[in-house]
């Protein structure tokens, strides 16, 4: 029985972990209006699944960090009851986050339920290796990306200028329906006609774009292309950072290993992103930050190589709390930023591990 719980504990886990984290490296895509929320969810899907399978090979020492080896006692791993609780508690705390709409860190939520776990039992936590390998990268991590986004951005918007590649003014066309009154009419009948309308664009009806050439290639084309790659590097250093995180809770189960653990996590987190990423997306998108390719690309950059480090060393990092990071640089240095929905994220992340905690001491008693 507790082998099936924790086999139905760790899918829901990767599959809230989808819903809540997968958008995350592709919402600077849909937010700029660089393509459509299908097509960048796609693009998300595919790219994390392949993340998710790289992880295989370059991540074992977050395998083994995240099965609670080193932070609580090996005593209290082996119990399936202790994997249980954190599987059960980071997803049930990650899935509501998804249902809210807040992009929280599912790191954060393994962290609080290990704690919260660990003091449900007569085990003691190891706090020296939890503070200095796990809660030091997750509270560093987003004020790095904050700090190297700014500087980047602003190192960027230099450089353009100085290359003669300017901003282009938007010019909106379409359709207008306006209402008339026919000529002759002896009551104030109302008819509808279409007349073709030009405007100027505003800030909120149209997109910067850029105009010029970068080394003889359209500098638009080419930021976009760059922004893609960039968005597809964030999304599969998700993949690689994440998935062994979950899939060490899954090795619960005997029938499993470290490469079926990682596939089994790896479609879940797909599956979780293509159903429930709606909300976070728009909150991700437009909540946080207004912005253009350019602001998003650089925001996306800084995201994925921080990731990426962070797996390739083993320092459990947030994507979340990276991410987010990079969009409120982009939104303090142009003077965008959504600060009312700042303060609503980070409130969840401030709120998460202690939920997390408070659940997995209850779901551990009761299992107990």
């Amino acid at each position: 029985m507790i082998v099936l719980l924790a086999l139905v504990a760790g899918i829901l886990l990767a599959y809230a972990n989808g819903a809540n984290d997968n958008f995350k490296g592709v919402a600077t895509l849909y937010g700029s209006e660089t393509t459509t929320y299908r097509r960048a969810l796609m693009w998300a899907t595919a790219t994390t699944a392949a993340g998710s399978l790289t992880a295989v090979w370059l991540a074992r020492e977050l395998l083994e960090r995240f099965s609670g080896k080193g932070i609580v006692p090996d005593a209290l791993v082996a119990q399936n009851e202790f994997g249980v609780a954190v599987a059960l508690a980071a997803g049930i705390t990650v899935m509501l986050a998804s249902r809210l709409g807040f992009p929280i860190s599912t790191t954060h939520a393994l962290v609080g339920a290990m704690v919260g776990a660990a003091g449900a039992s007569s085990f003691a936590v190891d706090w020296n290796i939890l503070s200095s390998k796990l809660m030091a990268p997750l509270l560093l991590s987003p004020l790095v990306a904050i700090l190297v986004t700014t500087v980047l951005y602003l190192t960027f918007r230099r450089t353009r200028v100085a290359m003669g590649i300017a901003k282009e003014t938007c010019l909106c066309s379409g359709r207008e329906v306006v209402e008339v009154v026919p000529l002759g009419s002896g009551v104030m009948a109302m008819a509808r006609a279409e007349e073709l309308s030009i405007t100027l664009g505003t800030n909120v009806s149209c997109r910067d774009h850029y105009a010029g050439t970068f080394v003889g290639v359209d500098a638009r084309q080419l930021l976009d292309a760059m922004h893609f790659l960039s968005a597809g590097m964030v999304s599969f250093a998700r993949g690689l950072n994440d998935t062994p995180k979950i899939a060490a809770l899954l090795l619960i189960v005997p029938a499993l290993n470290s490469l079926t653990a990682t596939v089994v996590c790896g479609l879940a987190i797909a599956i979780g992103g293509w159903l429930g990423a709606k909300k976070i997306a728009e909150k991700l998108s437009h909540g946080i930050t207004e912005m253009n390719a350019g602001q998003g690309f650089s925001a996306n950059l800084v995201t994925s190589v921080l990731v990426v480090f962070a797996s390739r060393w083993g320092l459990p990092v947030s994507t979340t709390h990276v991410s987010c990071g990079a969009l409120f640089g982009i939104g303090s240095v142009t003077g965008q930023a959504h600060w009312k929905s700042i303060g609503q994220i980070l409130l969840a992340w401030v709120t998460t591990l202690p939920a997390a905690a408070v659940i997995a001491w209850f779901v551990f008693n009761v299992l107990t």
